[in-house]
């Protein structure tokens, strides 16, 4: 399904992501996991087509920056892009006309109310709290149904139940064929829940294992991801330094 073969994306002399190159199959959920700073935004923002960059990505065997590719291929970011004019029910159906989806009604009643904002169909964007910010953030990414799901941080601000009812979606959307990566630094929040991890560090890959792998390796995901990560040096903080600029 996705397919990131060979990326590489420099902010100036300094490298976001290095020579990336993974593939990702229909009806999984991977887990993409790193330090603050180590290029998981970075190489999120290039599989969605936000920067230039070298190398190639496909989605569903379609170049990332073509409508083909566009259609099947959704984008939940870390931070809310709200407008503040337009109330909950309004953001719902501004989406919904962009993509030109029909009967989308019914799907959009049920996401608001599984992240319980039902009751908050008429409420302005700038009027809702961060953690009701990030609901909609949601309702509006999972409207349109993608076949490829990009999650950046996604239970950042979620309340219990909310994370809960997320999680319950994430296993639903694998069973139904759709492939999920999920961008955090929190390992407790996707653990168990994962097919594949994927363990960043100065824009590499440095670890890409599945959950069988990783069990016959007797380790447990924190254990890898500490095995990987744990002494950064300078070139790590300058490189953090370097991803940072590049989101100003």
């Amino acid at each position: 399904m996705l397919d990131v073969s060979h990326v590489t994306k420099k902010y100036g002399k300094l490298l976001a992501c290095n020579d990336v190159d993974f593939h990702l199959d229909p009806g999984s959920v991977t887990v993409l996991l790193g330090p603050n700073g180590a290029g998981k935004s970075t190489l999120m923002k290039s599989i969605i087509g936000f920067l230039k960059y070298e190398g190639k990505i496909t989605v569903g065997g379609f170049p990332n920056k073509t409508v083909d590719a566009r259609r099947i291929l959704g984008y939940i970011p870390e931070m809310p892009a709200l407008y503040p004019n337009l109330t909950v029910s309004e953001h719902m159906e501004f989406l919904a006309r962009a993509y030109r989806m029909t009967n989308y009604k019914e799907k959009a009643e049920a996401l608001l109310e599984r992240f319980e904002l039902s009751d908050k169909k008429k409420k302005f964007g700038d009027e809702l709290s961060k953690g009701m910010q990030q609901k909609l953030n949601l309702c509006m990414g999972l409207l349109t149904q993608p076949q490829m799901i990009l999650l950046d941080e996604p239970m950042i601000g979620l309340d219990p139940h909310a994370i809960k009812q997320l999680k319950e979606m994430f296993e639903e959307m694998r069973a139904e064929g759709r492939t999920l990566l999920v961008s955090t630094h929190i390992i407790d929040s996707v653990d168990m829940l994962w097919d594949r991890a994927l363990i960043m560090q100065s824009g590499q890959i440095k670890a890409n294992v599945t959950k069988e792998e990783l069990e016959k390796d007797g380790r447990t995901l924190e254990q890898l991801f500490f095995d990987v990560t744990e002494g950064v040096d300078q070139e790590e903080m300058k490189h953090s330094e370097a991803e940072d600029a590049g989101k100003e």
